[in-house]
């Protein structure tokens, strides 16, 4: 096209692309181009705010490396990363939310009740709960991924006095479809801003800070995987939370108690935990893979 314009840019684009182009790439990309264009036109956008959003990226790009990737932090905090999971998550099991950058693949592998809080610092969390499909139907040898900050607000990633992979193990729930371990309460945390996204977040008088969770991925053959987190009830951080990733049905109530003889009777520590304590109760529905999810547009 030799006359290229400003209302006929975005169908060359179109237009240039090879006919043979993957039929979900090209309408990914069609929209993409027609949403950027139609941004730059409807604000006007200048040469000099064009370079630094250029810019913006660059730096994201130099700051990024085998530990942190801020283009991820980028997706967070502006809500692509949670609307991304909430599309692909319409159904009736457990909410999905983000993965977060401190998922480390390789935790040891233990047992239903066992202990992760071990000398860490804090109060003792029971945690425990049920796997369950969406008739209520128990789902043993799930596997579950659990990982989590320690009282600091750090992960053992973060923090070179924690010994690798603590507060992190995988599990599967047992016959019952039952899970529980001892641990900590984690800690609210701010996500790294001494990068471009804290530029962001100062130049929007945004918070960085994230309310105290837990991380789980829970799998098993045959259901669809859940990412997910759990956040605990009255953290000041519920409704500002940096990533969006606050799901109503994915906060659970930690309840204070001193009787010994409440404990599950399978924890490894057995009844030498310190008091309080603080329980937790919360189960995970999974849904099958044939479930029925809203169709997407391809075309």
């Amino acid at each position: 096209m030799k006359n290229v314009s400003i209302d006929t840019i975005t169908q060359a684009f179109v237009d240039y692309c090879s006919d043979d182009t993957d039929a979900r790439t090209m309408f990914v990309l069609q929209k993409m181009v027609e949403h950027l264009h139609a941004f730059a036109k409807e604000t006007q956008l200048t040469h000099a705010e064009w370079a630094r959003g250029l810019k913006f990226l660059t730096d994201a790009g130099k700051i990024s490396d085998d530990e942190r990737n801020e283009f991820v932090l980028i997706s967070d905090v502006t809500g692509l990363s949670s609307l991304v999971d909430m599309i692909g998550s319409q159904h009736e099991g457990t909410s999905s939310s983000v993965l977060g950058p401190f998922h480390s693949v390789g935790a040891p592998l233990l047992p239903v009740g066992a202990d992760l809080k071990k000398d860490n610092e804090g109060a003792t969390v029971v945690v425990e709960g049920f796997v369950k499909d969406t008739d209520g139907n128990a789902i043993s040898g799930a596997t579950i991924e659990l990982w989590q900050t320690a009282e600091n607000g750090l992960y053992y990633s973060q923090d070179g006095a924690q010994n690798d992979f603590n507060l992190c193990c995988s599990m599967h729930s047992n016959l019952e479809g039952r899970y529980a371990f001892t641990t900590v309460k984690p800690a609210p945390y701010m996500v790294p801003d001494d990068g471009p996204v804290g530029e962001l977040f100062r130049a929007t008088g945004r918070t960085p800070w994230r309310p105290s969770h837990l991380h789980f991925i829970v799998q098993k053959t045959g259901y669809k995987s859940l990412v997910t987190e759990v956040f605990a009830n009255e953290d000041p951080y519920l409704d500002a939370d940096a990533v969006f990733g606050v799901r109503e049905d994915l906060i659970m109530d930690y309840v204070e108690h001193s009787d010994l003889s409440a404990l599950p009777k399978d924890l490894e520590v057995g009844d030498k935990v310190t008091l309080p304590y603080f329980k937790v109760d919360f189960d995970f529905v999974l849904v099958a893979e044939n479930t029925i999810t809203p169709e997407r547009e391809d075309t």
